[in-house]
């Protein structure tokens, strides 16, 4: 096992120990913590067995293993960027609704 095969694998390891932690602490939903496992245990898989990468890359038509985690990882980032930016304007529109009854009840209670 290489150096930074024996790192990485100790930081997954890490990560997993702090998202069932979240879990514990309520912080976080099982579903959420059922993605994140499994997302780190398959980052442990590929680095432990990297031409695992190759042999998918190959399946789906891909020429390199390499070239298919950056596609995978570029379409999980866009995706992410925006489902984030979905809650941001639905956060955006309820504080605003929020701010609104809050003046309207203010207004109320002066007059």
């Amino acid at each position: 096992m290489l150096l930074i095969q024996a790192v990485l694998v100790i930081f997954f390891l890490y990560a997993i120990i702090k998202v069932v932690g979240r879990f514990q602490a309520r912080e976080l939903a099982l579903g959420w913590v059922i993605l994140w496992v499994s997302f780190w245990i398959a980052a442990g898989v590929i680095v432990l067995l990297p031409n695992s990468t190759f042999y998918m890359a190959r399946l789906v038509g891909i020429g390199r293993g390499a070239d298919l985690v950056v596609y995978v990882a570029l379409v999980i980032i866009f995706f992410s960027l925006f489902r984030l930016l979905l809650q941001v304007e639905k956060l955006k529109k309820e504080i605003t609704i929020l701010t609104r009854a809050a003046a309207l009840e203010d207004k109320n209670k002066k007059v």
